[in-house]
């Protein structure tokens, strides 16, 4: 369960960054249903101000044992350097060891690096960084494309609101839809962005263009219907290459990708909030039946949708 949560600053920390992981797990939001979390913020000498990289300093208020019970330790994005300090490591190596779950927002995946905690997991860094950052930690297997990478206990994202996405997409996993829903509404945020969308898009929208939004809106209205690409672009007007093509630029996925992530996250507030059968979901998600639910359903939330609910409904019922 996630209760704990331990964010590690260094000098030259980002505070967006930083921001974010307060955004999401440092606001008391048990007005909303949202279960509090323990937010601690630790750097090596508590007390002591941390400069940044915009003329403020920052003053954790606890040490790093403060780690030592954390379900989770965060760790914002900051300067970029050849050496990390010592102690901090160490104590992320700790967390680790002991079963806590890391998460690194942007840069900050330099300290998982840093510490050794990389080698051999995956991974992704800001496109920006990333040719740089698989040469310095080999051992990692980097996605430079992706906004964000869940590999068990270790997570890391890309730029600043690809963070967002992988905070998100943890409170999610560990907590389930509604209370990430609850927290990205309040944030006023997407909920649904997946990790597999591509992190660069060069042009959101194309030039003398209509956005595609109308017809995204419309596909999730009808989601429990087929939507054959030929289909989709007759109804945008486009040719089906263009329409590709904009749908890439717009999404950063493909319609088929895009609408299997709504369809799951559909069925995990079905599976959350009702006591319908496992068919009956399967068929109001638009996957048809049981099996390629839990096909499509186990590769995105990495468990069956019986486990699932059971896990995470209201009122606990077995399907």
């Amino acid at each position: 369960m996630l209760r704990t949560v331990s964010v590690v600053l260094i000098d030259d920390v980002a505070p967006f960054e930083f921001g974010v992981v307060c955004e999401v797990f440092g606001i008391d939001r048990t007005a909303d249903g949202v279960p509090p979390f323990d937010f601690r913020v630790c750097g090596e000498h508590p007390g002591e101000p941390l400069r940044t990289d915009v003329g403020v300093r920052f003053t954790p208020e606890h040490g790093l044992d403060a780690l030592e019970d954390a379900d989770l330790v965060a760790v914002p994005a900051a300067k970029i350097r050849d050496e990390y300090p010592v102690k901090v490591l160490d104590a992320l190596r700790a967390a680790a060891d002991r079963g806590a779950t890391l998460l690194s927002v942007c840069s900050g995946a330099y300290l998982l690096g840093a510490a050794g905690l990389l080698d051999g997991r995956d991974a992704t860094m800001h496109w920006h960084h990333a040719a740089e950052f698989a040469a310095r930690f080999p051992l990692a297997r980097v996605d430079p494309d992706v906004l964000f990478v869940d590999d068990g206990n270790i997570i890391t994202s890309a730029g600043t609101a690809a963070g967002i996405d992988a905070c998100l997409h943890l409170v999610r996993r560990e907590l389930g839809a509604v209370v990430a829903t609850i927290i990205a509404r309040r944030m006023v945020v997407p909920p649904q962005r997946e990790g597999g969308q591509r992190q660069f898009i060069e042009m959101p929208i194309p030039p003398d263009a209509e956005s595609l939004q109308p017809l995204l809106t419309w596909m999730l209205d009808t989601i429990a219907v087929e939507h054959p690409v030929a289909e989709l672009a007759r109804r945008a007007a486009l040719s089906e290459r263009t329409f590709a093509r904009r749908f890439l630029a717009e999404t950063g996925t493909t319609p088929h990708r895009w609408l299997s992530a709504q369809r799951v996250l559909h069925a995990r507030r079905l599976l959350e909030q009702t006591q319908l059968s496992i068919d009956e979901i399967a068929q109001r998600c638009g996957f048809g039946g049981a099996a390629l639910l839990r096909h499509h359903f186990h590769r995105s939330a990495g468990v069956t949708p019986t486990d699932y609910r059971r896990t995470f409904a209201c009122d606990s019922t077995d399907a």
